[in-house]
């Protein structure tokens, strides 16, 4: 069952997807131009990796990495469904990244393999913007590439990972203005689900609401303002971006 979180009617609400219907936990249905989409999890560390497609290695002229290449996250980045996000207007090569987003369920520390999705609590979509005009180097995306306020567009929807038959073998598909522009498959991550989460807590705590976004495949390219840009994960939700300039967001 598909679940988030939204604004309405004044206060916060946990919602879900019934019969393509959004439902508040009280039973009321309510119609999407009437909430405002929150990240359907609040977010603990949220963990980010880099070239986990070889597809997309090659495309920015990289190769894949021989052991993960992760960085950090800060909370301040996320924002719902349907949000804006902010393009600086001294930037020139801003594009999205579509990626299946795991959650973490429990808290976990050196998690063999064979164990690793019972610590998986489920999925969502995030879209992992990036601006490339402040990247210092592609080992070490540095704060202002990465982690700018509105940068991280994640939802709508939590999807239980018992409702997700094989996360290791979804398409996932990006579109700017109605037009398809990227589409891959997570059967090509370089690591794959259970060995990031094996890696990761080899040497670290991983707690519940911690989030893995795994990467994106090829077919990134730069957006505009006024784009609005949809991200899209087989069975778990497409995610809604616009996007916004500074001067837009000076007005707010």
């Amino acid at each position: 069952m598909k679940q988030g979180r939204v604004a309405c009617y004044g206060a916060l609400h946990d919602v879900m997807l019934i019969n393509d219907k959004i439902q508040l936990a009280d039973g009321r249905i309510v119609a999407e131009k009437d909430v405002v989409w929150l990240p359907p999890i609040e977010a603990n560390t949220v963990f980010v990796l880099g070239l986990n497609y070889a597809d997309h290695a090659s495309e920015i002229s990289f190769s894949p990495p021989k052991e993960p290449l992760v960085f950090l996250k800060g909370p301040n980045t996320l924002i719902g469904h349907n949000a804006y996000t902010r393009r600086p207007d001294d930037a020139q090569f801003m594009h999205y990244e579509c990626e299946l987003a795991v959650v973490i369920g429990k808290t976990a520390r050196t998690v063999n393999l064979e164990e690793a999705y019972d610590y998986v609590k489920g999925y969502t979509v995030a879209n992992d913007y990036v601006i490339r005009d402040y990247l210092e180097n592609y080992y070490r995306p540095n704060l202002m590439a990465k982690n700018r306020d509105t940068l991280t567009p994640i939802g709508p929807w939590f999807v239980p990972k018992e409702d997700v038959q094989d996360p290791m073998n979804l398409k996932l598909r990006t579109y700017v203005n109605g037009n398809l522009t990227q589409e891959g498959t997570t059967k090509d991550m370089v690591f794959d689900i259970p060995y990031l989460i094996a890696y990761l807590s080899s040497f670290m705590t991983l707690n519940e609401n911690d989030i893995i976004l795994t990467g994106t495949p090829k077919g990134t390219v730069h957006v505009y303002e006024g784009d609005e840009v949809i991200t899209e994960v087989e069975g778990i939700g497409s995610l809604r971006s616009t996007i916004k300039s500074d001067t837009f967001f000076a007005r707010i």
